[in-house]
Parts: structure tokens; C-alpha cells; sequence
């Protein structure tokens, strides 16, 4: 049992402290930049200049369809990108949501499972955002890869409500929720982008639990055996 004057971060898998701890450090090293406390005169466009680098960008990604030329600075773009946001609240709700789902995943999967999930649903997420939709504005921050631990998440309650007898419809109480709010953003900013990067990300954390949960990869493999 943890005592009372412990720290409450004991509670959280480290995976999901570092990778919390990794995208606020970056964010609070842009905000000391752009105040002129890091960087001197040159610190000020230090996000701009990462944004530009690792952005995912559409027309980035017609250049390299175009010219069959898939370099790996410009690939690169695909992974770094849940790191790097457009503000301190974009990164603050994003850590947030990381520490909150974060561990709820690591301990009902692995902390493995929990690294796997966000990076991969980010990464569908991004190739979802440069190939369903032409959006000028570029694809930048973790939601994409933090809507796969809401599809991991989704899945524990959908499972847990099976064994239960109870509705799974109320699994995706949170998602549709979330997307609704989008929605809703989106008609009236005209940019949907976003969207199918996080619905992309949402339904490639629900797969990936199928596999990555506790047993999963075992029972995937009897059902290819069996066939």
C-alpha cells in the first residue's frame, strides 16, 4: 500500500512519466526560447524551425508520391511529430490525457504495449491525414497517438462490459463524445484534418489491443493456426 506522502508519480509506469516528461520538456524548452531566456535572438524560432522539420505535412508527402523519393529526413516527420505542439495548451492537455490513459494502459497491457499503441496509432494517424484529405494546415502534436490509448482504453471497457452482461455500446461513451466536440470545432473552422488523424489513431489503438492485450498475440495465433 502507498503511503500518504508519497509521490503520486510512483503509481504511474515509468514509460508513460518519460514520454509525459519528454514532450513537456521539449514544450517548456520552446516557451524559455521564444521569452529570449534559451537560444538568445535565434532561440525565438526555434519552434517554428521544428515544426517546419517534423511537421507532417500534405504536400511533403505529394513531393515524395510524386517523385517516388521517400527520404528518411522527410519519413522522419511520421514519428517525431506527436513530440512537437503548437502551444502550451495544445502540450498540456496532451500530457494530461498521456498520464490518465497512459497508465491505465501500461497496467492492463505493458508498458511495451502502452509505447507501441501511441506511436503506431500516430503514425496510421498521419498516413490517414495525408492521404484521405488535402488539408494545407500541417498534422502536429500527440492527439493522434493519444486517441490510439482511447481505443486501448475503449477495448478494457468493452471487454470488461462483455464479461459484465452489459451494453459495449457504452465503451465508446468517450470517443464519440470527444469527436463530437471535433466535430463541432471542425464545421465551424472548416478543417477536418485533425479529425481523421485522431479517428484513424482511435481505431488503430481498438486493433492493436486485440493483439497487444494480455493473451492476445497467443489467441491470434491459435485462430491463423486454426484456419
Amino acid at each position: 500500500m502507498r503511503s500518504d506522502d508519497s509521490s503520486p508519480f510512483n503509481v504511474i509506469p515509468p514509460a508513460v512519466v518519460a514520454l509525459s516528461v519528454l514532450i513537456a520538456g521539449l514544450e517548456v524548452m520552446f516557451q524559455l526560447a521564444a521569452a529570449g531566456i534559451l537560444g538568445g535572438q535565434d532561440g525565438v524560432g526555434w519552434r517554428i524551425a521544428a515544426l517546419t522539420d517534423y511537421a507532417v505535412r500534405d504536400d511533403v508527402w505529394e513531393w515524395m508520391l510524386a517523385n517516388r523519393n521517400f527520404r528518411p529526413d522527410e519519413l522522419l516527420r511520421f514519428i517525431a511529430y506527436p513530440l512537437l505542439h503548437g502551444g502550451f495548451v495544445h502540450a498540456a492537455f496532451v500530457v494530461v490525457f498521456l498520464l490518465a490513459l497512459g497508465k491505465l494502459v501500461a497496467e492492463a497491457f505493458s508498458s511495451a504495449a502502452f509505447l507501441a499503441i501511441f506511436w503506431i496509432s500516430a503514425l496510421v494517424g498521419a498516413l490517414a491525414f495525408v492521404t484521405i484529405l488535402d488539408s494545407r494546415p500541417a498534422l502536429v502534436g500527440g492527439y493522434p497517438g493519444v486517441y490510439g490509448l482511447i481505443g486501448a482504453f475503449s477495448f478494457i471497457q468493452w471487454v470488461g462490459l462483455r464479461g459484465t452482461g452489459g451494453s459495449q455500446f457504452r465503451a465508446f461513451q468517450l470517443i464519440a463524445i470527444l469527436l463530437a466536440i471535433q466535430l463541432l470545432f471542425a464545421t465551424l473552422y472548416g478543417q477536418y484534418g485533425d479529425i481523421v488523424a485522431d479517428l484513424g489513431g482511435f481505431v488503430t489503438g481498438f486493433l492493436l489491443s486485440f493483439l497487444l492485450s494480455p493473451g492476445g498475440w497467443h489467441r491470434f495465433l491459435v485462430k491463423i493456426r486454426r484456419r
